[in-house]
């Protein structure tokens, strides 16, 4: 007998088990990103090789090691998108989107990187993406983390970091690179390996290294905020304010670089401790000179990320709440000759209670079997209806969750039974 095929290291099945927390994660980012005006836009998970080697930067661990790249049929260079932001620019560009326009965009779906595969890392993961153009200012930058922050709030997790920095613009930026290089290359003997390979391409990188032998060199190189101009400097003090308006707490980290080519000035991460080594949850800045360089005209844009499973993993940290059902009310028909009129019921009160989740426990079984079937489900009241129920056009209601008495109804009452008892939880 042959092996059974499994599946792709790190590309994992998400099971009916869990679909419930994704459907209410969602549920939950749609209706946020309705609240702050931003529209969503679908994006191809395929895209030409060339847009991510132009976007995110040739030297990059992205591209260089983590990208999944193919030849198509017509020998074109083809990948399996690794990031959004980069399909986001280009969609714009190409729809027209961006000229003398703003725009608040949102998406969420699968991206795909070659890397280790760890808790709420792997090589199919989920990514939320919001991204807004047209606005050059620091209010627009404020605004992505508050919605973040609310984001956070709604969902009941805690114990996150903010950490903001400045990479200013990129003539600054490269004025930093120069006296970063000048310092790798005085102190290249301390390097490790990684920090060699990164030295001459993109020497910002090494200020990101985790290895805990090359942190004393990392604190003691120079600084960006050193090479910031008063307009970078302004841009990012209006910022900071804007964050203290409203309450959010914050650190300015000046070894936080970001690990893609495309960002400038404003950078951040939503970080934890909670989830091992890799710690961020949500990262982000400002990009204002990706559109241009993709082609399109010269635009500002800011947005972030943030990976769904990693976000998932962190609501069971921290929510003791159990968990979600995706079944409001089970139909046990118990007899042959009520499952007709018991699906007939079902589809009355689907109609009366558009948002009620009601399972009809089809395939037959003995009362006790589809009890234990109704209570497995994590439904919250079971509907039993039998030859008796059927005779009197009633119906029997055992609450699965409550600790109440076992209740006969006209099947006329229960509608409303179910919109009082279940009403407020779905």
């Amino acid at each position: 007998m042959s092996k059974s095929i499994q599946a792709v290291r790190g590309m994992n099945d998400i099971l009916p088990d869990n679909t419930a927390a994704w459907l209410k994660l969602e549920s939950t980012l749609v209706k946020l990103m309705l609240r702050y005006g931003y529209q969503q836009i679908r994006l191809p998970i395929v895209e030409k090789t060339e847009l991510f080697k132009r976007a995110v930067g040739e030297v990059t661990d992205i591209v260089e090691k983590e990208m999944y790249t193919f030849d198509d049929r017509n020998g074109d260079s083809l990948s399996l998108r690794p990031e959004g932001t980069a399909g986001c620019v280009r969609a714009a560009i190409e729809n027209g989107l961006l000229y003398n326009q703003m725009q608040r965009l949102w998406y969420n779906g699968p991206m795909f990187r070659h890397e280790r595969p760890q808790k709420g890392r792997y090589r199919q993961f989920h990514q939320l993406g919001v991204e807004a153009y047209g606005m050059a200012g620091p209010d627009i930058d404020a605004e992505l983390i508050m919605l973040s922050a609310r984001l956070w709030q709604e969902l009941g997790i805690e114990g996150l970091e903010l950490q903001i920095n400045s990479l200013g613009s990129s003539e600054e930026r490269q004025h930093y690179r120069q006296q970063l290089l000048q310092y790798w290359r005085d102190h290249q003997d301390v390097l490790d390996e990684d920090g060699l390979r990164r030295m001459e391409s993109n020497p910002l990188r090494i200020l990101d290294s985790k290895n805990p032998e090359m942190q004393t060199l990392i604190e003691r190189a120079p600084q960006l905020v050193d090479a910031l101009g008063d307009e970078s400097r302004q841009h990012f003090e209006q910022f900071k304010a804007a964050l203290d308006s409203v309450g959010i707490d914050y650190v300015v980290n000046p070894r936080l670089v970001r690990g893609l080519d495309y960002y400038n000035a404003t950078v951040f991460e939503w970080v934890t401790d909670q989830l091992g080594a890799q710690g961020t949850v949500c990262a982000g800045g400002r990009y204002d000179g990706l559109v241009a360089q993709l082609g399109g005209r010269e635009t500002t844009a800011v947005g972030f990320a943030i990976g769904l499973e990693r976000l998932l993993e962190m609501i069971k940290i921290n929510t003791k709440d159990e968990e979600a059902s995706q079944v409001d009310a089970c139909l046990v028909m118990v007899g042959d000759a009520v499952q007709a009129k018991g699906l007939a019921l079902a589809e009355q009160l689907r109609s009366e209670l558009p948002v009620l989740r009601i399972q009809s426990l089809c395939g037959g079984g003995s009362f006790k079997s589809q009890m234990k079937r109704a209570d497995k489900s994590g439904a919250r009241v079971a509907l039993i209806l039998g030859d008796d129920e059927v005779e009197a056009s009633t119906v029997s209601v055992k609450f699965l969750r409550e600790d109440k008495p076992q209740e006969q109804l006209a099947q006329s009452a229960v509608a409303q039974l179910l919109s009082d008892t279940i009403g407020d939880h779905v």
